[in-house]
């Protein structure tokens, strides 16, 4: 509607003012469209507080936010303060207005147009600077922390003699403020003078002085104070030196000073504190002076010396003192950055120990022996047999398990174990009700022996808790899996709405109603609304399945629980499930780490962690506070229960004073470590991620002598997994095996270094990783020292190249099979190293693998068999070791010794059953061939037995021989007969 116009007659017509009707209307809508937008900003502070509470850990929320709250206040407020005083007293010192020139007249229209508004120009100005400014100091709450609850480290570094809790604590916090000081001191510089340009104070075109005397002392204040602030930046420096990071020799990630940092950049930095000082006061001078001369000059005399002294003169004393003889000058230098990595990393009590490697069958008999004590040969590789868990034991579609199992420890069993968890992707019929309602937990522990394998499967893992309900060695527990890995969305419990418990044989189902404490009441229409807007689901704020008793329960993976109500924890990759006095708990490994540490290298942890197995896999990803650090401990181990989500922090390293800051910030968060329950200890263990750092350091930082760190001539690096075709690092492998020092196994963490750019042995690394055990976290090193010690991948080729293997991989291509290579593991074992690796095949009609040969290396001896015993046997060359040819035994010059008729139709029989498996084997037909090794093997028995009671029984075991050899090796077989991959 026009708002004015004319009527027939010409004469104007007046719009009149919207209806007092309409008035209202539309001050209603906008009074509800901001209680709206309040009511979406509540919500979400609702929620959070009210998830909070549900943990236990509110004083985590409340802390955290009154510490952002008080940041963002007093920041705030400081930066619009220091705005806006000086746009105030930029304004007060305005001269007489004269428009004489074209300048000033211009500038008159602008005055004219602001005058009227000029305090609430000015309130917006400050208040939008200070929402900038607050919002960017909130986001320091941790380095607030930190500072006003550090606690010393009672390690000084060696070259100011600073604790080190001033580079970790301190330092942070000063370069915030002096960061914070900058910007206020730039923007109150650019809005002074601007309001100075505005009324007259400077001019750029019209005649006469350039700035009035007022205006130049103003100015001049501020710049002195931005000086003034690079002074003490200048001073800061110095000892940021310590945690500098720069590319040097083998290290891209070097920290802390060099020769050239030393005899260069500090005396540069305290001889420009010096000028910057100076030139400060300069710029105070001039509301005296009245004149910027002198400050000028000092400020161009600091630029140029900045220039001369900070860039140059350290670029002429590398060149020409450090260069020529750098070894010998950075020698005191590298080897306070040995002492201070390995100590920030906890590998200060590592030393290698000098160890052949070079292994060779000498006694025999012993050595098998030896090999059969030595180690727990895990057969079952987590990361393979996820597939068959989840064939033989998913039982109903809307159920999953990782896609890497979890290795832990059963009444002294090295035991593979996963959690059927829920995979609503599953669900038949996929609606609200069903996603949040019916279908809303996972059902019972799956477990299966680490070292065998079901002699009556074929191939598939020994279950020992399995089935739905699960069964088995675990005893009873609460098997309802809520809180989990692949657990993400959001579900509605304990309600009128009933639960899927599980689904019987025969189709008829269990429900249930959640009775956990974990989760947020929804039976207030408050909590209720706020999650339909937090959620953007409105059905929560009016569904009729809601009702007395309802829970929500989100957050729900272990990983991000323990994340929130610890945010100042890093988080490890690995989540592992453990049956625990009648509960699922999950166990997390937590850190605290730092990257304020003098002279510690640095290292980046999301490409540290990095492995075969996680690449790709961000649920197996470390949560990183900080990605990149210089100090790590794992501080804390913290548990979820997986039925109601109950949180809790143990105390694991009391001595870290980064634990006791956190502690101090957060009382009362993190348990004790003598309230670990003994149960939960005894399934606690050693880290990968830590590990994984602590390897990667290791392959530098074994080294102390500063002249052989320099040179890198016995540098490192972590092989390549040979089982994978992506040249990812090799995973560290839990295994219980036997040290040369050890006089028993003992669960450990494992992990192999070749040299640098070259594929042979040069280190093997063991950490004890069972909590129980006195030694707990030690690292045992052993340095290869002889040459040509065959590493992992060369091991793998090795073993692809003999005629077994390499029968086995074509004839399961021939049967359009997939071959899968699990864990190859490395043993220590008389002065050499064994190696053993399952090896899995998927036939074309099968969805899961199943162990079918296991491979063995020692020395210049291999072994390929059905099992790992007979692999063992062949590798150590006793117990009549197989022949790799088939067919019966043959007297010298090939002429076939005589048979009586009953081994010859045994022998006859074996051949048929040879023939019958080899023709199932090519169909892919798993089941007839598993028949057919039946029947080779009771052939095989009755000619032994027949040849024996004619009184001939060598014969009858070389016929033995030959047909096993028939079966086996010789023909490329593929599975274990009965027993099949056996199992050691």
């Amino acid at each position: 509607m026009p708002d004015r116009g004319s009527g027939p007659s010409g004469s104007r017509i007046r719009v009149g003012r919207p209806s007092r009707r309409v008035r209202t209307l539309l001050m209603t809508l906008g009074v509800l469209a901001v209680l709206a937008m309040a009511f979406v900003m509540f919500s979400g502070f609702w929620t959070d507080l009210l998830w909070y509470r549900s943990v236990s850990f509110s004083s985590v929320f409340t802390t955290t936010l009154w510490t952002k709250i008080g940041l963002f206040f007093v920041f705030g407020l400081l930066m619009a303060v220091a705005v806006g005083v000086n746009v105030w007293l930029a304004h007060r010192l305005r001269p007489p207005l004269s428009a004489m020139s074209m300048e000033q007249q211009n500038l008159d229209r602008y005055r004219m147009g602001i005058a009227p508004y000029k305090k609430w120009i000015l309130l917006a100005i400050t208040a939008l600077v200070g929402l900038i400014a607050g919002a960017s100091a909130a986001s320091q709450w941790r380095t607030w922390l930190m500072w006003v609850n550090g606690v010393p480290f009672g390690q000084k570094d060696p070259q100011f003699h600073m604790d080190v809790s001033f580079y970790a604590f301190e330092l942070p916090w000063y370069r915030f403020l002096l960061g914070f000081g900058f910007a206020a001191a730039v923007l109150s510089v650019l809005a002074a003078a601007l309001t100075h340009y505005l009324y007259g104070g400077l001019r750029i075109t019209s005649p006469g002085a350039r700035a009035t005397a007022a205006a130049t002392g103003h100015l001049s204040v501020l710049l002195g104070v931005f000086v003034a602030l690079k002074a003490v930046a200048y001073w800061l420096d110095r000892y940021g030196l310590a945690v500098k990071s720069s590319d040097f020799k083998a290290t891209s990630n070097w920290t802390g000073l060099r020769y050239v940092d030393a005899n260069a950049y500090l005396p540069a930095k305290t001889i420009l504190f010096c000028i910057a000082v100076i030139c400060a006061l300069l710029f105070f001078a001039t509301l005296w002076r009245r004149t910027w001369q002198l400050p000028v000059i000092g400020f161009g005399l600091m630029v140029l010396s900045a220039i001369l002294i900070g860039g140059l003169y350290p670029a002429i004393v590398q060149k020409f003192q450090v260069q020529p003889n750098e070894q010998a000058k950075e020698a005191p230098y590298i080897q306070k950055n040995i002492d201070a990595t390995r100590k920030a990393y906890g590998i200060d009590g590592v030393t290698p120990v000098d160890y052949s490697g070079k292994g060779a069958v000498k006694d025999a008999e012993k050595q098998r022996t030896d090999a059969d004590t030595a180690a727990s040969y895990r057969l079952n590789d987590p990361n393979v047999v996820s597939p068959t868990f989840q064939q033989l034991e998913q039982e109903r579609t809307y159920y999953q398990f990782p896609r890497t199992l979890d290795v832990d420890r059963y009444k002294g069993q090295d035991t593979v174990i996963g959690l059927r968890e829920l995979n609503l992707a599953g669900v038949d019929k996929r609606n609200w009700i069903n996603d949040h309602f019916t279908y809303t937990h996972g059902y019972g522990v799956v477990a299966a022996k680490g070292t065998a394998t079901d002699p009556d499967s074929k191939g598939a893992p020994q279950f020992t808790e399995s089935g739905l309900p699960a069964g088995g060695d675990l005893g009873t527990y609460e098997q309802r899996v809520y809180y989990g890995e692949k657990t993400h969305q959001y579900s509605i419990v304990g309600g009128p709405q009933k639960e899927l418990d599980y689904e019987q044989d025969g189709g008829s189902q269990k429900t249930t109603s959640y009775r956990g404490k974990g989760g947020v009441d929804l039976s207030s229409p408050l909590n209720r609304a706020a999650y339909a807007v937090s959620f953007n689901e409105p059905q929560i704020l009016y569904s009729g399945a809601i009702g007395k008793g309802s829970k929500i329960l989100y957050n729900r993976t272990p990983k991000e629980r323990v994340e929130a109500v610890a945010p100042w924890l890093t988080i490890d990759g690995d989540a592992y499930p453990s049956v625990v006095n009648g509960r699922i708990q999950w166990v997390v490994d937590a850190y605290t780490t730092s990257n304020g540490y003098p002279y510690a290298s640095r290292t980046t942890l999301g490409d540290t962690t990095a492995d075969s197995l996680n690449e790709g896999d961000n649920q197996r990803a470390v949560v990183a506070q900080q990605n990149q650090v210089n100090y790590i401990r794992n501080s804390v181990k913290a548990t979820v229960d997986a039925y109601d989500g109950t949180v809790k922090l143990y105390t694991w390293d009391d001595k870290d004073p980064v634990l006791k800051t956190w502690k101090k910030a957060f009382p009362g968060t993190v348990l004790p470590e003598k309230d670990i329950p003994q149960d939960l200890k005894e399934h606690l263990r050693y880290p990968q991620d830590m590990f994984k750092v602590q390897r990667q350091l290791l392959s530098l930082y074994h080294v102390t002598a500063p002249q052989q760190f320099y040179n890198a001539s016995d540098a490192w690096q972590v092989p390549n997994d040979p089982t994978k075709k992506d040249n990812s690092a090799v995973p560290p492998y839990y295994l219980s095996l036997q040290m040369p020092d050890q006089s028993g196994r003992q669960f450990s963490l494992t992990s192999t270094f070749t040299p640098s750019g070259r594929p042979n042995l040069r280190a093997f690394m063991a950490v004890d990783a069972d909590a129980t055990s006195k030694d707990y976290g030690r690292i045992r090193l052993l340095r290869v020292t002889e040459d040509k010690v065959d590493g992992p991948e060369q091991v793998q080729n090795k073993l692809n190249s003999i005629t077994p293997v390499a029968d086995f991989i074509r004839d399961m291509k021939g049967a359009d099979s997939t071959v899968l290579y699990g864990n190859l593991l490395t043993v220590p074992l008389d002065k050499g190293f064994l190696y053993v690796e399952p090896i899995y095949a998927q036939g074309r009609n099968s969805e899961y693998p199943l162990l079918r040969k296991v491979a063995v290396s020692y020395g210049d001896k291999t072994g390929f068999a059905d099992n790992l015993s007979d692999a063992l046997n062949q590798a150590f060359g006793v117990d009549g070791a197989q022949s790799a040819r088939p067919g019966p035994p043959q007297k010298p010059g090939g002429e076939t010794p005589p048979q009586n008729p009953t081994v010859k139709d045994a022998l006859g029989d074996a051949q048929k059953a040879f023939d019958d498996g080899q023709t199932a084997l090519k169909e892919g037909d798993w089941e007839a061939y598993g028949k057919a090794q039946d029947r080779l093997q009771d052939a095989l028995r009755r000619a032994e037995d027949a040849q024996a009671a004619a009184g001939d029984k060598k014969g009858a075991d070389a016929g033995a021989d030959a047909g096993k050899d028939g079966s086996g090796a010789g023909k490329g077989d593929t599975s274990a007969g009965k027993g099949g991959a056996g199992g050691g």
